[in-house]
């Protein structure tokens, strides 16, 4: 069985060589280890490798992990955020990865300006049209971004999606073909306060076409730590 530092030197290739492939300089992807479900040996051994950034997809199970993680680290909320945890999101969080509504980003950001603070959002978009999956339709994603840009608190820094799990990457292409493209309207559209500096795109199964199509954060997890067990 491979080792968490194996795991993470194949993920790192893998970067480099999608990136060599796109002509892009591989410094513009960050990797967002997912720790979901991971105990904190596993993370703090991915830690000691060099990975910097935890995504969780749950405000609860972050907030159980972070007082037990000794290592300097971000974190990253990558799953479904409930209104009713906007206030432990805020403090835990340095980017929210899935705001996917004008109610969602306004609370994120009462509670935010509450406490003197500016939460990091991306806004999700849903590129794969699966009802089973969260996010903004890309013919409305101008429009919310445009809303959320008047709230006080945050700043929306660019945009989420997920790809369809499919056996073939290749089939995923479009969905992320088409966040781009979005990202780039967006970005000439101008909006104050609202940067599209970030694309978070790409997992286990399709980063690297991901970076093709011009991810700037990759939210991998079963690459590093292997298959969940739950």
């Amino acid at each position: 069985m491979s080792s968490i530092s194996d795991n993470l030197q194949w993920v790192r290739e893998r970067i480099e060589r999608a990136s060599a492939r796109a002509g892009r300089d591989p410094e513009e992807i960050t990797l967002v280890a997912v720790s979901k479900t991971r105990t904190p040996q596993e993370i703090q051994e991915a830690l000691s490798f060099g990975v910097r950034i935890l995504g969780e997809n749950r405000v609860q199970e972050a907030n159980e992990k972070v007082t037990l993680i000794q290592a300097p680290v971000s974190w990253h909320l990558v799953g479904h955020l409930q209104r009713n945890k906007a206030k432990t999101a805020v403090s835990l969080f340095g980017l929210i990865h899935s705001v996917d509504s004008v109610r969602l980003a306004k609370e994120i950001g009462t509670q935010a300006s509450q406490v003197g603070h500016r939460a990091n959002v991306l806004v999700q978009v849903n590129t794969s049209g699966e009802v089973s999956k969260f996010g903004v339709t890309p013919d409305r994603v101008m429009d919310l971004v445009e809303q959320i840009s008047e709230i006080q608190g945050l700043d929306v820094c660019g945009l989420m999606t997920m790809g369809a799990f499919t056996s073939d990457p290749e089939d995923v292409r479009p969905s992320f073909a088409s966040l781009r493209k979005a990202r780039d309207r967006i970005a000439q559209a101008g909006f104050r306060g609202v940067s599209m500096g970030h694309l978070s795109m790409g997992m286990t199964n399709d980063f690297e076409v991901a970076i093709e199509e011009g991810s700037t954060l990759v939210r991998i997890g079963t690459a590093i730590f292997g298959p969940r067990s739950n």
